[in-house]
């Protein structure tokens, strides 16, 4: 036990990804037990909240699933840390998860500060980082995670009475931040495993994914502006339709036919296509088109939620020594995540009549994918590294190739 312990603090992915995905099971669990309530005219209390239902359910999607999720990405790829620093990050993680549950006993002020300490300590170990290693492909990490701090700062100065009105406010910077930061990740993660599966299967340079620069820079301009833009509301529909524009001619030039060959790589599409779609339903409902909690969903649930999916399971697989093919049951669980956004979509937009069951439906597939995530990555997450064979050694040269040509 005290060994699984100490491997589970020796590296940020483990602790952050079992984290994530075990209150991603419970807080969905206890959502869905409120709306079933609801549905049936009989919502359970939740006694110790002091905001609305509603608001805590986003507040623990947004800084307490997602941000565990990026939180171990970045103490594995950008800041390492063993021991004392993952173990006081995840008590600072676990603290919020706890104050903000039992927020009605305690005062405003020390939940705000116990919940935020985790983000403002994470970006300080981060910064302190790039400042001994700097690293410019990392550094625009930076801009999100101090963004997606500062849409939580502002969901407390709402609940502390501060400003009225804040906490939907920042709640849709924190979704958008993570957008942005999930399609400049998925600029670099997705196109590369696609080149990686073409060379192996020995397709000719020309016919890899292109690299696109110019398109990348509107996209990294537009993903950095995307979540700010909430503040001024008829600039808003605008940042996120340039966004999705831009970013779907990028996914278009990335070989997806190459990527239904492997959930690990369908699973990265299929949320970066999610992403697009999002952008696009949320940019025509601030134009009165559509609703606009539908379209967050599709954001949340099939970007956000797809995409982090994804790079846990890879992530996972390849820090632990293990190849990278997912187990079956956590590629349905990739499947279930594109299932819940769509059938949140149409409980909102298409389908209104239907919403209670569908919405529940939609939780269900969200819980069961983490499940099927657990159930598959739990003995990797726990598990020691497991040593991959030595390469086999190449054959003897022949002799008439040693000698150089005159």
């Amino acid at each position: 036990m005290i060994t699984t312990a100490k491997r589970i603090l020796g590296e940020g992915f483990r602790a952050f990804f079992l984290g994530a995905a075990i209150w991603a099971v419970l807080s969905g669990v206890i959502w869905e037990v409120w709306l079933g309530g609801q549905a049936t005219g009989g919502a359970p209390d939740l006694p110790g909240l002091s905001m609305i239902p509603q608001h805590w359910h986003a507040h623990e999607m947004v800084f307490g699933y997602a941000a565990a999720a990026i939180g171990g990405f970045f103490l594995t790829a950008v800041a390492s840390g063993r021991g004392l620093v993952i173990g006081l990050l995840a008590a600072l993680w676990l603290a919020g998860r706890v104050v903000l549950w039992e927020s009605a006993l305690l005062p405003p002020v020390l939940v705000a500060v116990i919940d935020l300490s985790f983000l403002a300590v994470l970006a300080g170990r981060i910064g302190l980082q790039l400042t001994k290693r700097p690293k410019p492909q990392h550094a625009i990490f930076m801009v999100f995670l101090v963004t997606l701090t500062a849409g939580n700062l502002m969901v407390h100065l709402d609940w502390l009475g501060l400003w009225q009105g804040a906490a939907s406010a920042g709640l849709r910077v924190g979704i958008l931040a993570l957008c942005g930061l999930i399609i400049i990740l998925g600029g670099r993660l997705t196109p590369g495993f696609i080149r990686n599966a073409m060379n192996r299967a020995g397709r000719p340079p020309e016919a890899l994914p292109p690299v696109t620069p110019r398109l990348d820079r509107a996209a990294i301009l537009s993903s950095i502006a995307l979540p700010w833009s909430v503040l001024l509301p008829p600039l808003a529909p605008v940042v996120a339709l340039v966004l999705a524009l831009v970013h779907g001619a990028r996914i278009s030039l990335w070989r997806p036919q190459w990527a239904l060959r492997d959930p690990l790589l369908w699973s990265l599409f299929a949320a970066q296509s999610l992403l697009v779609a999002g952008l696009f339903l949320w940019a025509l409902a601030g134009w009165g088109i559509g609703d606009e909690v539908g379209a967050l969903h599709v954001l949340a649930l099939g970007g956000i939620g797809g995409m982090t999916l994804a790079v846990m399971s890879r992530a996972t697989l390849g820090h632990t020594g293990r190849a990278p093919i997912v187990p079956r049951g956590v590629a349905v669980g990739y499947g279930l995540m594109i299932l819940s956004a769509l059938t949140r979509w149409l409980a909102a937009d298409l389908l209104y009549r239907w919403y209670d069951p569908l919405v529940l439906i939609a939780g269900a597939a969200w819980i069961g994918a983490f499940v099927l995530f657990l159930v598959g990555m739990v003995p990797a997450l726990t598990g020691p590294r497991v040593a991959r064979p030595a390469p086999s050694p190449p054959p003897p040269m022949p002799p008439h190739m040693k000698t150089s040509p005159s």
